[in-house]
Parts: C-alpha cells; sequence; structure tokens
C-alpha cells in the first residue's frame, strides 16, 4: 500500500474503512495488510512517545461484525514489534481512555470501533495518557505505516476488561454526590443501547444505584445492528426509545450510541432530550454550580439556546463542528483565564472539564442521573431546569452533493464566500458575529424569521444546511431565498432544497 492508500484511511483523529466485503460499492479498504501496518506503525509511535522501548498497549473493540478479527490483528501486529498487549475485549470508547488513567498498566490504547456507521465499516481510535491523537498525530502514524520500517521483538497478550472498573467508579460518583447508596431507588430508567457496546449501563451502573430498569432494550451486543442504528441522531432510533419510555412509563430514558462516546435522553413523556435540549439540560446544571461559564457548542446550535445559556448567567460560544474542535477551543478558553467546563456539540459528543474533556456518553448522563436524584430528593422535576428553553417553531436539515469528481473543498468553499457576500448587500440580511464555520445568515422578520448556517462537512463532499425560523412558515421562505442563490451552481445539487418547497 502507499502512503496515499493509508492516507485515504484517515477521519479526522480516527482511522475509519471498510472491513466486511458484500456491499455493493463498497470494497474493503480496512484489510489484513493495513490493520497490521497500522498497529505496528502505533506501537512504534508510542514507543518514541512514551520513551519506553516496549510499550503496553490495550486494545478493546465495540460490537461490530469485524471487531474479533481486527483486535487479533492489532494484537499481533504490536507484539510482532516488542510491544505488550491487553486485550479488554467488548469496551467503551471512553473506558480505553480511562484505563490510561488508572492504574492498568497500560501505556496507550485502541480502541476498534466506526461509531455509527453501517454494519461492514470499522475503524481504530489512539489514546495516550494526555489524551486522544490529534489529526496530525494518525497522519504520523500512517505514514510510518506506509514506510513499513519497524523494530522486530516478540511481545506477549494477556485478556483484561476495564468495564467494571470504569463502571464502579461512575457509581461511586453518584453515590458521593447524592449521600446515598441508592439514590436512583424508586425511578424507572430506561436504556437503549442499540445492541452496541452500552448494555452495560444497566447491570453495572443503573442497578447498583437502585433504579428498575425494566423496559430497557436492545442491551445484547450485535453488530448487525438488527433493530435500529446506535446513534441519538438517527430517526428511527429516537423513535424506538421514545416509544419505549413512553410504554414502560418511565421517568428517565437513555440512548447510546456503538461506542458509548455519545448518548441522548429522553423524558418521562416521551420528548427527546437531545441536541439543543440536552445541551441546555446538561449547561443550566453546570451554571447552577459557577456562573460566568463559557459553554462551547458546535456551530448549528440555535438562538434560543444561546438566550437561555446567557439567562442562567453563562456565555455561550459557538464553534466549529467536530469533537476535537470544540475540545479544543474550550481547553484554548481555559488557559486564557475564561472557566469553561463543558464542549458538546448537537450530535452528543460532550466533554466535561472535570473528566479530562473526555467525550463520554456514559459520563454525561450519569452526570444527568446525578441531578435528577437531587431533584427528585428536593421535590422537583429534572425537566423544569430547561422549562424556560426558548424552542424555534421550525428546524431543518439538508444536505447537498456535489458533483462527482469535482474540486469540493474548493468550490463549496467559493460558495460560502458568495453567500456572506450576497448576506452583507442585502438589506433583509445579516451574517452573524459570532460564526466560526460556514456562513451563518439572519433573516429578518419579514423574510422568515430565523437563520441558516451554510457549511462544509469535515470530511465528505456535501454542503450541509441548518436552517430554523421562529414562526411556521418561516423555513420555506428561508430555504426559498437559498435555494434560488444556490440552484446557480452547476457543481452543486440544490435538490434537496427545493424538494422542500414542494
Amino acid at each position: 500500500m502507499t502512503e496515499q492508500d493509508f492516507m485515504k484511511l484517515k477521519n479526522g483523529t480516527d482511522v475509519r474503512g471498510t472491513a466486511i466485503a458484500g456491499v455493493e460499492g463498497d470494497p474493503v479498504t480496512l484489510t489484513d495488510e493495513a490493520v497490521l501496518a497500522i498497529a505496528k506503525a502505533f506501537c512504534t509511535w508510542a514507543a518514541q512517545k512514551t520513551g519506553k522501548r516496549r510499550p503496553v498497549i490495550a486494545v478493546g473493540h465495540d460490537s461490530r461484525l469485524s471487531a474479533d478479527r481486527i483486535s487479533a490483528l492489532v494484537a499481533n501486529g504490536v507484539t510482532a514489534c516488542g510491544g505488550d498487549v491487553i486485550l479488554t475485549g467488548l469496551s467503551s470508547t471512553p473506558s480505553m481512555f480511562m484505563l490510561l488513567q488508572d492504574d492498568f498498566g497500560a501505556d496507550a490504547s485502541v480502541m476498534i470501533t466506526a461509531s455509527h456507521l453501517p454494519y461492514q465499516k470499522n475503524g481504530l481510535k489512539f489514546f495516550v495518557k494526555e489524551g486522544g491523537l490529534e489529526g496530525a498525530d494518525v497522519g504520523e502514524i500512517l505514514a510510518l505505516a506506509a514506510k513499513g520500517e519497524f523494530p522486530a521483538g516478540a511481545g506477549s497478550i494477556t485478556e483484561k476488561s476495564y468495564l467494571q472498573k470504569y463502571s464502579a467508579d461512575l457509581v461511586q460518583k453518584v453515590r458521593a454526590a447524592c449521600g446515598k447508596e441508592r439514590p436512583l431507588a424508586g425511578k424507572r430508567i430506561l436504556v437503549d443501547a442499540g445492541n452496541g457496546a452500552g448494555g452495560f449501563y444497566v447491570d453495572l451502573v443503573l442497578k447498583p444505584l437502585g433504579a428498575d430498569t425494566a423496559g430497557s432494550q436492545f442491551l445484547e451486543p450485535d453488530g448487525r445492528f438488527p433493530n435500529h442504528i446506535p446513534n441519538p441522531e438517527n430517526e428511527a432510533a429516537m423513535q424506538s426509545v421514545c416509544a419505549a419510555v413512553v410504554k414502560n412509563k418511565a421517568d428517565f430514558g437513555i440512548i447510546f450510541d456503538t461506542d458509548v462516546d455519545r448518548a441522548g435522553a429522553v423524558a418521562p413523556n416521551g420528548e427527546e432530550i437531545n441536541r439543543n435540549r440536552l445541551i441546555a439540560l446538561i449547561s443550566a446544571i453546570l451554571l447552577e454550580e459557577r456562573r460566568g461559564a463559557y459553554i462551547v457548542t458546535d456551530s448549528v446550535t440555535s438562538d434560543g439556546l444561546a438566550s437561555f445559556i446567557a439567562a442562567h448567567g453563562g456565555v455561550h460560544h459557538r464553534y466549529k463542528r467536530g469533537y476535537k474542535n470544540v475540545i479544543n477551543e474550550s481547553k484554548r478558553l481555559n488557559a486564557e483565564g475564561k472557566y469553561s467546563p463543558l464542549a458538546i456539540e448537537t450530535s452528543g459528543h460532550a466533554a466535561l472539564k472535570e473528566n479530562y474533556f473526555l467525550d463520554d456518553g456514559a459520563y454525561l448522563v450519569t452526570r444527568l442521573l446525578i441531578a435528577l436524584a437531587k431533584c427528585a430528593e428536593a421535590g422537583k422535576d429534572l425537566m423544569a431546569l430547561i422549562a424556560d428553553l426558548p424552542e424555534p417553531a421550525e428546524a431543518a436539515e439538508v444536505r447537498l452533493t456535489f458533483a462527482p469528481g469535482c474540486d469540493f473543498k474548493a468550490l463549496g468553499a467559493g460558495v460560502i464566500e458568495d453567500l456572506k457576500t450576497y448576506a452583507q448587500t442585502s438589506a433583509h440580511l445579516a451574517l452573524a458575529p459570532d460564526n466560526y464555520e460556514g456562513a451563518r445568515v439572519n433573516f429578518d422578520g419579514a423574510h422568515g424569521n430565523g437563520w441558516a448556517l451554510v457549511r462544509m462537512s469535515l470530511h465528505e463532499p456535501i454542503m450541509p444546511i441548518n436552517v430554523e425560523s421562529n414562526e411556521r412558515g418561516g423555513n420555506k421562505r428561508i430555504m426559498r431565498e437559498l435555494y434560488d442563490f444556490l440552484s446557480k451552481y452547476p457543481f452543486l445539487n440544490a435538490r434537496p432544497l427545493g424538494e422542500k418547497l414542494v
């Protein structure tokens, strides 16, 4: 494989590819050759990073069908370079970082996952004690893999799970915060793991805290994902868990993605606590503890959320999409002396300063459950914390595609610059002053009474457009103007916008 071939597997700060054959038009790219070379390269890189000639690397995986094959390849690659391996078996992505903060005995770790992607996909996430690797680090590892020059050795392989210790720490956190052994007694809390890795949360966290978990669903790991995609952003997945909460009269619902670095929640009435609502809820909890905090979010959050955070004594700081982007921005603010306890995306990626800025879905919902228990103790409703969140009348996302083979990054950037110019020269439009990504355009009351964000996808030839309006029918007026503007570009398929106007 050439360096270019390896670099095609780079997906931001992860490695991702197709691991299972059989899907038309999707050939296997995460081959045995590729995985072995990447494992050897990571061991070599980790030895240099840690200064240890024989680094110990923990290897875990989620429920994907290709997990066992790739785990074995990673272990073989590491040991062939003289590193030692601890196989942790079924794991969550956050636990693979947390074991590096414990006395588990590992110097670095690899999590085998492709998050919510289809069953044939898989990938690798890398951690050292300081945190998850940056994109530049992954680029270095892939360049080493392509070069193919590795030390020879004969390392060892042992097996040891960490999920039990990880879960016990979450249980202890809740007990310490609530001052009770079983603070969730009398509460029915339902989990939907989507057949990913998150089923452990029921037996290892909720039940020891006294919760009734009847109605929890799809807890068994199954990489075919036969019930729904494990993804809090997926409509079918959210409909499923919302219906389960209502059917089982649960006090709270939880949904995890495949590797448990993201989560969503459900209120007792079956309404989603997702996207802006989820951000508002955890923000309200944190701002009760310390006012004046900076809440860093991705770029597609609503104006209502900004008003809510301000009303609760916080500062809303929008930034670029990408969980690493919001995390690094929150870290930057803290380094400047601006207290920022939270970096969170509307996708459900949430990282708290108190928890190593690790995007950890299980930790996020644990924080929410502490608040739930405290509210119940005081005779209050958890959802009252976000009762004053202004909700848009309409919200939508449309994804436009580019013509095959075009230079979509350059062309997309040009479209966005043209839109900025158009907004600046139109009396009824205004560019949002606090935006770091794409073009966020505000539309006045006569032209939609809302806003639109036009941006480029981080990795794909797609131009996502988010639209919100404060009045019924406003989205159509906004999308009509965007359609008229964008349909003039021959390389851009504006049809999805036009279909919204029918």
